[in-house]
């Protein structure tokens, strides 16, 4: 019961921390389930670990990571702090 109990605050955190992220501007090039290239240019996220999701992410907003895609996920992540970052990165890939 103890294990139930903390599996439920801990979903109930990280969903609270990711409250603040957008999932439907991701879903909207990444596709639903994260299954699709974006614009045929990104990796498939839900591919990708979700440590890599998140040096991503982060990468992005630094502007240290990232390609032909790098300026408009730029726009995209630079509102996010690093916390929301990696909550959200736990929520999709693997």
């Amino acid at each position: 019961m103890k294990k139930i109990v903390a599996s439920i605050v801990a979903l109930t955190a990280t969903t609270a921390l990711m409250a603040g992220v957008n999932a439907g501007a991701c879903q909207g090039c990444h596709g639903g389930d994260f299954s699709k290239a974006a614009l045929g240019k990104s990796k498939i996220v839900s591919e990708m670990t979700h440590a890599d999701i998140a040096t991503a992410l982060k990468g992005y907003k630094a502007g240290t990571y990232g390609a032909a895609m790098k300026g408009l996920m730029k726009g995209q992540v630079a509102k996010y702090s690093d916390a929301d970052l990696d909550a959200f990165a736990l929520t999709i890939g693997k």
